[in-house]
């Protein structure tokens, strides 16, 4: 029998919070609109910055301002709530295994800053889970329903 419902992200219902964006105040370090989806991690005084291959994931960029305020960028990260995500393997060998229901999740393969995705952020199945203090799980496989690489589904905070 095919599935025929899936989890799915909704207009965040969850507040987003305004914080500072990008590795510091320096015109280099400002972070666009192309930005956006993209999975940070807390890096500073009321900043967050992209995450890298492995880290946990604390929010992802919901919306980017075009000004910035003191050198910095602003904008809102979502916090909670699920979120799209491709799968892309274990955390040990990104690209490679596949992801379960259930399974926590760090970040993947990040696309860099300025660069516009292609699909959503790359999630990998955490080597130690229970070491993860920020915890997303995966709650839907989406359409494809195999956890393969490059297939979406979707992700929670729990």
């Amino acid at each position: 029998m095919a599935l025929n419902h899936f989890i799915l992200p909704t207009v965040p219902d969850d507040a987003t919070v305004a914080v500072r964006l990008g590795a510091g105040n320096a015109e280099s370090d400002r972070m666009s609109a192309l930005d956006a989806g993209k999975l940070v991690k807390l890096a500073g005084e009321s900043r967050y910055d992209l995450t890298a291959a492995g880290d946990e994931i604390e929010a992802s960029i919901y919306a980017v301002e075009l000004a910035p305020q003191n050198g910095y960028t602003i904008g809102s990260v979502l916090q909670e709530g699920r979120l799209f995500a491709t799968f892309d393997g274990l955390q040990a060998t990104p690209g490679t295994g596949v992801i379960a229901i259930g399974d926590i999740v760090v970040a993947g393969t990040p696309v860099a800053k300025g660069t516009a995705m292609s699909g959503y952020a790359k999630v990998c199945k955490a080597t130690t889970p229970a070491a993860v203090v920020h915890r997303w799980r995966v709650v839907s496989l989406g359409t494809v329903g195999t956890g393969a690489v490059g297939t979406v589904g979707v992700i929670e905070r729990i």
